[in-house]
């Protein structure tokens, strides 16, 4: 072909070579959204001309109860001998269609619909954002950048609260449960493995002791 092909790798080849649908078809892709726009269908005439041979033979022989192996060979070759130069001649004529619906971006060279574009920038969104859209984003950034902030304070001091010191079974011995931290299985009632704390002072009581060694406080 006498011109450059672009869209090397946002399209796919729709076409079909055999049978009554023979025809041309390009499907092009917006490489940041990925929308899609279709090339007009170019029927491939030596293709359906072979399609519908095949039919009527395979109908004839069907009757006679022969084989049509040969004639739908022959005209299937007739089709193949000229679709390779019909194909590149139709995917040229969709490239150039195709421009007119795709901006090729002269920053990062990809190839966008035009509501991925900006066009008072000559760049697409991509490269040149809406000013609108990204302050409205940053603005939700910031809101839940701070309320993110707040909440791990809020968790901070109900840490403070919580006894980190005391081991905890996670899963019942005894059934497999998990236990989430209890003192009691939820699953089976068993009593988990705890170091027992004095309810006073908090100090680790000894298994079978009657009073703190912390604080004296009967258990």
């Amino acid at each position: 072909m006498a011109d450059e092909i672009y869209f090397s790798n946002n399209y796919s080849d729709l076409s079909q070579q055999h049978g009554t649908g023979a025809g041309f078809q390009f499907e092009f892709r917006c490489q940041r959204c990925s929308d899609t726009w279709r090339s007009p269908f170019e029927p491939f005439r030596s293709g359906q001309a072979a399609g519908w041979i095949g039919k009527g033979v395979n109908a004839a022989w069907g009757l006679l109860g022969g084989s049509a192996n040969t004639i739908n060979n022959a005209a299937d070759g007739l089709a193949g001998a000229t679709w390779g130069g019909a194909r590149d001649a139709a995917f040229q004529r969709a490239i150039d269609n195709a421009r007119g619906h795709f901006n090729r971006c002269p920053r990062c060279t990809s190839y966008d619909c035009g509501r991925c574009w900006n066009a008072e920038q000559g760049l697409c969104l991509q490269c040149a954002p809406d000013t609108a859209a990204e302050a409205e984003a940053a603005r939700r950034r910031g809101l839940n950048d701070f309320v993110s902030d707040q909440a791990y304070a809020a968790g901070q001091t109900a840490g403070q609260r919580y006894d980190a010191n005391t081991p905890r079974q996670l899963v019942c011995p005894q059934c497999r449960t998990e236990t989430h931290g209890g003192a009691f299985c939820p699953g089976c009632g068993h009593r988990l493995a705890q170091t027992p704390q004095c309810a006073s002072c908090h100090a680790t009581v000894p298994q079978g002791s009657a009073f703190c060694p912390g604080c004296g406080a009967r258990r």
